[in-house]
């Protein structure tokens, strides 16, 4: 299991968390500020300059889940890991990431008041320079300073419906581990519910399924569990029917109950891609849904970030280009009323 402190620069993550891995048996302490310096030392400047935060570099965010479920594999028990998280979406990469391997999260949120906040950072900045323009210790408190109106908006929105608060601000780290530990102890916050899905080990067969609307828009969802657009579907489990796995994924997702299995559009073969293993991917033409169906979509839950009707052009804006060109064909093959193979998103024959 996986304790996630999250919260602002100076709400007191780092202290709390050594604290805490004193307080619960068999846990270990894992700070990813450390990943974030090794990639300073191992990419580019060039790459480096590209991004204000070392999270929004995807490396960092695989580095991250793998690091903590290999440190997990290797001494087991319980992974303290204090880190400030305030995109959801980059939550939702992580967490996902973490629940495809089985690994559970409860996720903490240490929420003092921005006026401590400020002071902290004042003072953690004051003892290391003379806070002029161009000093290290200035630049920190000016990133620090940058990053509390992110953190405001989180708070107000994702972060206090998904994380168990906790004031600091009259607490000392001991007290704020003692609540954390308190927390995790009785289950008072439960456990984060993103989808778990199952990392594959070998190449897998998947069924996705296209939805229209009357406009004769296509359905696509944004899954929690991994980056980027996709349509409805998934992987086809062990000795099930590929159009039928596609009518169950289209229901646990969308809420959507086909009445009928959905007519093939085309067969991919893609192609592995370490750390990918590849696989058959078919597309099924689930149809198009009255208004009142359209209606029916479920708000997003905990398998999807949002979902939208896009047209074809939109779609290529969305989706990666390997899922665009499998659409591209589909639609083609739709039109032509005949199903279309295709091997890494070109057709064959």
């Amino acid at each position: 299991m996986i304790i996630w402190i999250n919260g602002a620069f100076g709400a007191g993550k780092t202290a709390a968390a050594q604290e805490l891995v004193e307080l619960i048996p068999d846990s270990t302490l894992f700070d990813p500020e450390v990943i974030g310096r090794g990639l300073r030392h191992l990419l580019p400047h060039k790459h480096l300059d590209e991004v204000d935060d070392h999270q929004d570099l995807p490396i960092w965010r695989r580095l991250v889940v793998d690091t903590a479920a290999a440190l997990l594999h290797e001494v087991g028990g319980v992974l303290v890991v204090p880190m400030t998280l305030l995109r959801q979406e980059y939550r939702d990469e992580i967490f996902g990431g973490l629940a495809s391997r089985r690994i559970a999260v409860r996720h903490v949120a240490l929420t003092p008041a921005e006026t401590i906040l400020r002071k902290r950072i004042a003072g953690r900045a004051a003892p290391q320079g003379t806070g002029k323009e161009g000093d290290p210790s200035a630049r920190t408190s000016q990133w620090a300073y940058a990053r509390i109106e992110p953190y405001r908006t989180a708070l107000a929105g994702w972060l206090s419906a998904d994380a168990h608060l906790v004031d600091t601000g009259a607490l000392t780290p001991y007290e704020t581990a003692e609540r954390i530990a308190e927390v995790v102890r009785t289950g008072d916050n439960g456990l984060c519910d993103i989808v778990q899905t199952p990392e594959p080990t070998a190449e897998t067969l998947a069924s996705g399924v296209l939805l229209f609307d009357e406009h004769d828009r296509v359905l696509l969802v944004d899954p929690t569990y991994k980056a980027g657009w996709e349509f409805p579907g998934g992987v086809v489990e062990s000795g099930e029917a590929p159009a039928a796995a596609g009518v169950r994924e289209v229901a646990e997702e969308t809420g959507i109950q086909l009445d009928r299995l959905p007519r093939l559009l085309i067969v991919d073969w893609e192609a592995p891609q370490p750390p990918g293993y590849g696989g058959m991917r078919l597309l099924f033409d689930g149809g198009r849904l009255d208004s009142t169906a359209t209606e029916r979509v479920l708000l997003p839950g905990p398998e999807l970030r949002a979902c939208r009707f896009v047209t074809e052009q939109e779609a290529a804006g969305l989706l990666p280009p390997v899922r665009y060109e499998r659409l591209r064909w589909a639609l083609r093959a739709r039109r032509q009323g005949c199903p279309l193979y295709l091997e890494a998103g070109v057709p064959v024959g």
